[in-house]
């Protein structure tokens, strides 16, 4: 779902009043006009109070000052941004440290090394069969986001680390009408938690790289450029229509464009503005991110294109380079939401 420009508050600088004093200049030897008195030994000074304005310091003190209470502003607004996201567990979602190293911004390598530690394979038991999708690591001790279709009407759900490791997880939340949903991890600390970025800077052109499962294939990343953004994308609501098809050939149906993919997206519906990516997704990266040149999640990803009705074979199925994916700064305005055990 990049993402990034970030905005910084703009602070001017306050000259001070007037403009420094000049140094006197040497009298010559010679040739000094009679009525000029001497130079006075040391500048007048005035006491405080006086009904003169004391002047500042110019140079680097005043440029000192200035730049730590600038530090000091946008510290404090990153401690209440943190303090805001986290809720539970520890959180990278607002974070000063550069999650790709200086020099290495764009660098898929890069990126993947530091991300796919937080990505995670979803795998969800349904009245109807399974579902398999992907999700992103929240916190520290084991909240996930993921799509609310992937887990929709699951009776019980497993998450498979990057290492390999099984894990059972309850649902939390759901917001149908974002096709977001939160699961938490049984028992766990530790976790690597991705840093989310924000989606209000993307730009169509922007480098993103896009970690999930599809089809199972734990950790597959794929990489591509932001290539439309506020696409209206259309989801099912439905519990019944939930699924990405793991040994069968339902897909998770939506329109887009005043079409219908992966077939019929049933009475009950919602709509949402997406960002549009030509980075490879298939069925399983469904709830996997969408990240920045800088290794920031813009997106959760949430519906591909497929050219067949119910892409029930190789021919019809994967993806051409229509992807999309729920900005991030939905999710984050709908965490809270989350944590509090919504279910709508």
């Amino acid at each position: 779902m990049t993402e990034n420009t970030r905005r910084g508050g703009g602070h001017e600088d306050e000259h001070p009043e007037g403009t420094p004093a000049q140094p006197y200049a040497a009298f010559p030897a010679a040739g000094v006009h009679p009525g000029w008195p001497p130079p006075p030994a040391h500048a007048p000074t005035t006491e405080p109070g006086a009904g003169h304005r004391r002047k500042r310091p110019s140079g680097p003190v005043t440029l000192l000052a200035a730049v730590a209470l600038v530090a000091a502003a946008v510290g404090g607004g990153t401690a209440y941004a943190f303090q805001q996201l986290t809720g539970h567990g520890t959180t990278a979602t607002a974070t000063a440290t550069p999650v790709v190293a200086a020099g290495k911004t764009g660098d898929v390598a890069d990126i993947a090394a530091a991300l796919t530690p937080s990505v995670v394979e979803v795998n969800a038991t349904l009245a109807n069969g399974s579902s398999t999708g992907s999700g992103v690591i929240v916190s520290s001790d084991g909240e996930i986001i993921t799509n609310n279709h992937v887990v929709s009407g699951a009776s019980s759900v497993k998450v498979r680390t990057s290492d390999g490791t099984s894990r059972t997880a309850s649902v939390v939340g759901t917001d149908s009408s974002k096709d977001l949903a939160l699961l938490k991890v049984e028992g766990a600390s530790g976790l690597k938690a991705a840093p989310l970025g924000t989606s209000s800077g993307v730009q169509v052109g922007d480098t993103v790289v896009a970690i999930g499962s599809p089809e199972g294939l734990t950790s597959t990343v794929t990489s591509g450029i932001v290539s439309a953004l506020d696409r209206d994308v259309t989801v099912s609501t439905d519990e019944g229509r939930s699924g990405q098809g793991q040994g069968g050939d339902e897909q998770w149906p939506f329109q887009f464009g005043g079409r219908e993919f992966n077939g019929d997206t049933g009475s009950s519906t919602t709509t949402y503005k997406a960002i549009q990516t030509d980075a490879s997704l298939n069925p399983g990266n469904s709830g996997g991110a969408l990240i920045d040149a800088s290794g920031r999640v813009i997106g959760i990803n949430s519906a591909m294109y497929s050219s067949g009705s119910q892409a029930s074979s190789s021919s019809e199925a994967g993806s051409i380079g229509l992807g999309f994916a729920i900005p991030v700064d939905t999710v984050k305005a709908d965490l809270a939401k989350l944590r509090a055990g919504s279910t709508s």
